[in-house]
């Protein structure tokens, strides 16, 4: 028999990357905050790599921080390793990544949950959501308690009918032989969710004690490590280095021989993997023509001897993992401790929610995370995230949050999920986002700081440091603008030291600063700041005039897209009553429901022409008179 177990705000199901994002959000938002989860020792545990970061993904988790999000913080204080990565390329793709400490990592995330007063924390599995009239209302859990809630964000991973396999064995389970969501993803299926069958994969474990780790090569962390938590003040110095070694033709003899035996060759696995993390069968297939692939060793905390064999996630059977391995330079008398395996998963269709990631057919129900079709622990807490915001907004009638593809990484994410779908588990990649120069690593405070304190998310004491921070690079910006460098035997040693032309006559220190060979540190030799300047400012500074022009260029871009995005489409147009546009766009445009024209212009099967005629008919047609 159902028993009244409660009455909350926001009610958050599963504790993964996106669950703790969702739930913290909520609560800084002001909701009084219900969290749900199958087993409360892994909170935020990580299935795979034991990393955070890299290429898109890095920025991503410091627009997170900006917006008051967890991720930041905790592997600041949990990490063996931090890189800053593609240093000699341009600023748009710098990316910080850091390699974790897997059980620290758990330990300080629940620590962090556990400390917020209007979040509760209980151990269950829900089977089932109340919905009534098109309104979700609360859950009911496996043993018969329903709580209540104005709105709830599901965030249940892998765990919905997961199931393992390893060679021709498979059975029912979620990541790190969890227990899985059976009846929860049955009941979305009643209840009419379109689903989608996922497939990932994670790579042997093996013990750090037998690996001859002078037959590989060695990964250390920066010598300067930085942070990607605008608070963090400290960082770690005792970093962990990580092994680099390859596959060679033996490796792809032993995978070949035996790719009958792979779960992903033999048909067992029916569910469509991640393009861009393929297995190793999958590279040695589809990459024949390569002698040989990276494998990174990555140490998976610092009090244990587990290291996780990054670029060799695998379904082959054990006994063949353990061949693999042993061909591997440095890994020959190697142990496995867990066995690489494949898992398949149930996923909601992304288009099926607004960019609020709200369902459209279930008001207050919302999803996020890997159930959303996404790969990644930085792409599920930034949905996460963003879900927390809108449900607390929803239940407490507060303005609901969309980043637009401009303003960060998280708006291109979410946008690409709910406007194009995915036919396969999405991964964030530099190159989706077309405004990349403008959503870096280095200014993800300045494009969302604003928001976040408009929100609550932030303290007011950071939002001041913002702005501190803000007064300190338009004051230096003025003065380099205004200060004047004259030609002098001095100049000219130094210019020629840095391989700079003569200066011929006096110039700015601001237009001097635009020379791809002068630094801003060069700039400080000539003309000395009053007071010594954080590095995030003189950072700042130096990208500012360095990239003004591409800057510039990109803004105006932005502009031209904005004019697109303002132009609103009405709830009530009716797409077949438009005569002109393509069966294929009113049959997506119909299943999108796009808010704006520039949201429609972004359908798959939605061409030029198309839009063209929708913004004719929204202008001058009889929609614009309703």
């Amino acid at each position: 028999m159902v028993y009244d177990a409660g009455h909350f705000d926001v009610i958050v199901i599963g504790a993964g990357h996106a669950g703790v994002e969702a739930a913290n959000a909520a609560v800084k938002r002001g909701a009084k905050t219900l969290m749900l989860t199958l087993n409360l020792d892994m909170v935020a545990f990580m299935p795979c790599n034991p990393s955070i970061g890299g290429p898109a993904k890095g920025v991503v988790v410091r627009e997170m921080d900006v917006l008051g999000g967890l991720m930041g913080k905790v592997i600041d204080k949990t990490n063996i390793q931090m890189r800053m990565l593609n240093t000699g390329k341009g600023p748009a793709v710098r990316a910080l990544r850091a390699q974790a400490d897997k059980p620290l990592y758990i330990q300080e995330m629940k620590y962090q949950l556990e400390k917020l007063e209007k979040l509760t924390m209980r151990q269950a599995m829900v089977e089932q959501l109340i919905v009534e009239d098109g309104v979700c209302k609360g859950v009911i859990t496996e043993t018969k308690a329903a709580y209540y809630a104005k709105s709830v964000v599901i965030t249940t991973g892998t765990f919905m009918r997961g199931r393992v396999i390893i060679g021709d064995m498979s059975y029912e389970s979620g990541p790190n032989n969890q227990r899985p969501s059976v009846k929860l993803s049955e009941h979305l299926e009643e209840l009419g969710f379109q689903l989608v069958r996922f497939k990932t994969g994670t790579p042997p474990r093996v013990n750090s004690r037998t690996i001859d780790y002078d037959k590989t090569e060695i990964q250390p962390g920066d010598e300067v490590p930085s942070s990607f938590s605008y608070e963090t003040k400290t960082t770690i110095t005792d970093q962990i280095p990580c092994w680099l070694t390859y596959t060679n033709e033996k490796t792809h003899q032993i995978i070949n021989d035996n790719l009958g035996l792979s779960a992903m060759y033999s048909g067992m696995i029916k569910g469509t993997g991640p393009r861009y993390c393929p297995s190793i069968e999958d590279k040695i297939v589809r990459f024949h023509d390569k002698p040989r692939h990276q494998i990174f060793l990555e140490p998976e905390g610092r009090d244990t001897e587990e290291v996780y064999v990054q670029g060799l996630s695998t379904s082959l059977p054990e006994f063949v993992q353990h061949e693999i391995l042993r061909s591997i330079p440095g890994l020959e008398k190697t142990e496995i401790m867990r066995p690489g395996y494949a898992i398949e998963y149930d996923a909601v269709v992304p288009t099926q929610l607004w960019p609020t990631l709200e369902v459209k057919n279930i008001s207050g129900l919302f999803t996020a995370g890997q159930i959303n079709g996404t790969s990644g622990y930085e792409e599920a807490g930034a949905q996460g995230l963003m879900a927390g915001i809108n449900a607390a907004a929803k239940a407490l009638e507060k303005d609901t949050l969309i980043l637009d593809r401009s303003q960060a990484y998280i708006g291109v994410l979410i946008d690409d999920l709910v406007t194009k779908g995915t036919n396969e588990p999405y991964r964030l990649l530099t190159s989706r986002a077309e405004y990349r120069l403008l959503l870096r690593h280095d200014n993800a405070d300045i494009r969302l700081s604003d928001i976040a304190y408009q929100l609550e998310l932030i303290s007011e004491e950071r939002y001041k440091n913002y702005q501190a921070k803000m007064m300190m690079i338009a004051e230096e910006k003025k003065r380099l603008a205004k200060a004047t460098i004259k030609p002098s035997e001095d100049l000219e040693n130094l210019m020629a030291e840095i391989g700079g032309t003569t200066l011929r006559e006096p110039t700015k220190a601001a237009e001097l600063l635009k020379r791809p060979e002068v630094s801003y540190a060069f700039i400080e030799k000539i003309v000395p700041a009053e007071r010594d300047l954080p590095y995030d400012v003189k950072e700042q500074i130096e990208i500012q005039y360095k990239y003004q022009g591409y800057i510039e260029k990109s803004n105006q871009q932005v502009d031209r897209m904005k004019k697109m995005e303002n132009k609103v489409i009405p709830d009530n147009i009716d797409y077949d009553a438009i005569s002109g546009l393509a069966t294929e766009a009113k049959q997506k445009l119909k299943t999108v429901r796009p808010l704006s024209v520039g949201q429609a212009s972004r359908i798959s099967g939605v061409n030029p022409a198309d839009v063209s005629i929708l913004l004719v008919y929204i202008e001058q047609g009889s929609i614009a008179k309703i």
